[in-house]
């Protein structure tokens, strides 16, 4: 499918509109500069087809999982809407967690070794990273079920049998997300994203709808036995279709597996994911602790509509990720400063865009929810200054991971997500659903001020919007961070 679109935009730039064909030349002018920089078959190339086609995958990927969330709470109800919603959300977080940052260490690591010709180091970390995983999910999993049970009378009952099918997903979505990152990491980017962006979210309405058809309850459990009807399917299938890719790109022979290593680095890339995945969904857990499911599913309708606007910064991240890591190894730091300032311009005028957009349609797109999600509004205001501030400087955290800050970066995070959580605790309490979005945009400034800061002082390249590509000359990355 890449190669489809590689051909089509190839074959659009080689033929340019005639002047009758009635497009004005300025608009002639700019198709063929676009086209002409989607063409280009080097590594500016690539990555920008895969930040393009990213980001036209995430725009369907928004608009199916808007369409499913709106049956999902219009077909459930808000009360049984916040019950799955809640559960869903721990079984996204714990997932990714299980995968002990194994899932972003591959789209360093593979890279790397394929630029040095390794390619038994590439066999022996995509086989590692599949059964660590999934072993690693499915320990998690069983010790999520002896605590359900062992604290049953401490938890709303309502919340005791979702938990427990959640528990039974994470070993799936754990190894979902190392297809993810190996498909990433060979600049699949189609693969990548697919079976988690497209498939699963279109298929969890598709199966809910087959259950309720058969008499089954328009609940939280049925709802999270299609979650996980999905998620299965979804994985499975990437699993099969992946392994036939690699097989024919790297070809059968020894694995050097060096473990110790790969968890030396994976496990600060782990806190930093654990760290991200807390920040930007522990406001809806934390919801959830604090406040009904009613409430929990306002929120988090407000959240997914500002979601909207974070598939601007998901696209950039996806291109640039593996660009970053090719010129860290090169050691090219005047082209990774020069990219870095790039990424941040991409990433901030179409967020405020898009986020300018969304804000305006807020109402409407809240009242296809049900009639009592409107007390929503406010917080998607307080979201999108969050959303804004961090945008100013792009995808900071992975350059700073691809640069082998990850120590730093992951002390950025827990302080991040220390102010979130001390935030939640401190406002929920008093300003309910409202005051759970200003901890989040608390920490959202947090986060790009000290992002800023130390990619300044580490690296010597200023990674913001304001920033001019090319006038910071980038100083060495590497790994010595403390």
């Amino acid at each position: 499918m890449v190669n489809t679109v590689r051909i089509t935009v190839e074959n659009a730039a080689e033929k340019p509109l005639a002047p009758e064909s009635g497009v004005p030349h300025k608009a002639t002018g700019f198709l063929d500069r676009f086209f002409g920089l989607m063409k280009g078959q080097d590594e500016h190339g690539e990555t920008r087809r895969m930040s393009l086609i990213a980001f036209f995958i995430r725009i369907v990927s928004a608009g199916i999982a808007f369409l499913a969330q709106i049956f999902l709470a219009r077909l459930m109800g808000q009360f049984e809407y916040g019950i799955f919603v809640f559960v869903w959300v721990m079984a996204i977080i714990v997932g990714n967690l299980a995968c002990f940052g194994f899932h972003t260490a591959l789209i360093r690591f593979v890279p790397q070794y394929r630029a040095q010709g390794e390619i038994a180091k590439i066999r022996g970390i995509t086989v590692t990273a599949r059964l660590f995983s999934l072993a690693s999910a499915t320990i998690v999993a069983a010790l999520g079920v002896a605590f359900v049970y062992g604290f049953a009378d401490a938890m709303p009952s309502y919340y005791l049998v979702p938990l427990v099918i959640g528990a039974f997903i994470l070993p799936m979505i754990a190894l979902g997300d190392i297809m993810d990152g190996t498909a990433r990491a060979n600049s699949w980017i189609v693969q990548a994203l697919t079976p988690t962006y497209l498939a699963r979210p279109f298929l969890i309405p598709v199966v809910m709808f087959v259950a309720v058809y058969l008499g089954y309850a328009a609940d939280a459990r049925t709802a999270l036995i299609a979650a996980l009807i999905a998620t299965y399917l979804t994985t499975l299938t990437q699993l099969t279709i992946l392994g036939w890719r690699l097989r024919r790109r790297f070809e059968a022979g020894p694995k050097e597996i060096e473990l110790g290593y790969w968890i030396r680095i994976a496990l600060p890339i782990f806190l930093i994911e654990g760290f991200y995945y807390l920040l930007t969904n522990a406001d809806v857990v934390m919801v959830g602790m604090f406040l009904p499911p009613d409430q929990v599913a306002t929120y988090y309708a407000a959240a997914k509509i500002m979601a909207l606007v974070h598939f601007v910064f998901f696209a950039v991240k996806a291109g640039m990720a593996p660009r970053f890591s090719a010129l860290v190894a090169d050691d090219n730091t005047g082209e990774l400063a020069r990219i870095a300032a790039t990424a941040a311009y991409w990433t901030f005028w179409p967020t405020i865009a898009i986020g300018g957009i969304v804000l305006v349609l807020g109402p409407f797109l809240l009242s296809l929810f049900g009639p009592d999600f409107q007390a929503g509004y406010p917080v998607m205001f307080i979201l999108f200054a969050g959303v804004a501030a961090k945008a100013l400087i792009g995808p900071g955290e992975t350059l700073l991971t691809m640069a082998g800050q990850q120590k730093v970066c992951a002390l950025i995070y827990l302080a991040v997500l220390v102010v979130n959580l001390a935030g939640n605790i401190l406002l929920i309490p008093i300003f309910g659903i409202n005051g759970a979005a200003t901890a989040t945009m608390m920490a959202m400034f947090a986060e790009a001020a000290l992002l800023y800061a130390i990619i300044r002082t580490r690296l010597d390249i200023n990674m913001s919007v304001l920033s001019r590509p090319g006038a910071a000359t980038g100083r060495k990355a590497g790994p010595n961070v403390l």
